[in-house]
């Protein structure tokens, strides 16, 4: 599990940052736009695979402390 753990805060750490160099270059999202319509710009999925990559990394952390479950 530490292997898997580890694995996984790898890959949300590089995740985050290529999701996030990537937002850098496109234009906002306007404001009042719904949930629903929000992954329809480039912006928007680009800061929804920011958030995945966050959860990916924190499952690590927790995987790579508790490698045995407890």
């Amino acid at each position: 599990m530490r292997t898997l753990g580890a694995l996984l805060l790898l890959v949300g750490i590089v995740g985050f940052f290529y999701c996030s160099s990537h937002m850098s270059g496109l234009e906002s999202i306007p404001e009042g736009t719904s949930l629903g319509r929000y992954l329809e710009y480039d912006a928007g999925k680009f800061e929804l695979g920011r958030y995945a990559s966050l959860v990916a990394a924190l499952i690590g952390v927790i995987l790579s402390m508790f490698p045995k479950g407890r």
